[in-house]
């Protein structure tokens, strides 16, 4: 029998309940910079710094971008880093069954900092953590999701990844892996298509059930 050896973790939504609070932040920016196009701030869920400026503060709006982007800073330093309930119970559980666990986001360093700041304990809880700066492409490629797999040593096919975004749970099936939706951000009925299964948080799961759950695929 296959055997589960490690789980991939987004981060916002699926570690943090930090959401709401993003949407604050850039539906405040995007009323703002971009008052034509109500509710901006719900479509880039899941993209990178890199891929919102990209794609919605270029031409006048760059000379904008540090400006947004030193708000932001400042913003994430007095974010609620509240953890989804049954976190640190379930990580707990996949660690003494062998599981390795690893955080894998696209937030970059600055933004780990604040959370380090926020949550000393943060590093303790999982085995690796990768962020912007170690990967090559942004999800929805597999890139980020495959280093992650090759940090531990392992197949993508003993691996699951946890997400919550479109881009992220893209990722993780253009990785190979089991994924595992949250309904943090999105309904449930809206990343079924994208998910093996789906979670409310890690109260509805323990690594048997997951483990079931995975050998079935």
């Amino acid at each position: 029998m296959n055997q589960l050896k490690a789980a991939l973790f987004d981060l916002d939504g699926v570690v943090f309940d930090t959401e709401p609070q993003y949407t604050v932040f850039w539906g405040s920016q995007c009323r703002l910079y971009h008052p034509e196009h109500p509710g901006l701030e719900h479509e880039i869920k899941g993209s990178t710094l890199d891929q919102i400026y990209d794609r919605w503060w270029n031409g006048e709006l760059i000379k904008e971008r540090e400006i947004v982007t030193e708000r932001l800073n400042a913003f994430e330093a007095q974010m609620d880093y509240t953890y989804i309930d049954g976190l640190e119970a379930f990580i707990a559980d996949l660690h003494k069954n062998g599981v390795k666990t690893a955080v894998v986001t696209s937030s970059n360093m600055p933004k780990m900092q604040s959370v380090f700041k926020a949550r000393p304990e943060f590093k303790e809880l999982f085995d690796a953590i990768l962020t912007s700066e170690d990967f090559a492409e942004s999800k929805p490629s597999p890139d980020c999701y495959l280093k992650g797999a090759a940090r531990f040593g392992v197949k993508p096919n003993e691996c699951v990844v946890l997400e919550d975004s479109f881009n992220g749970l893209k990722s993780g099936r253009a990785a190979g892996m089991f994924v595992v939706g949250l309904t943090t951000t999105n309904k449930k009925e809206d990343i079924e298509p994208l998910s093996d299964i789906q979670i409310a948080d890690y109260q509805d799961i323990n690594f048997n059930q997951l483990n079931a759950l995975w050998q079935a695929i």
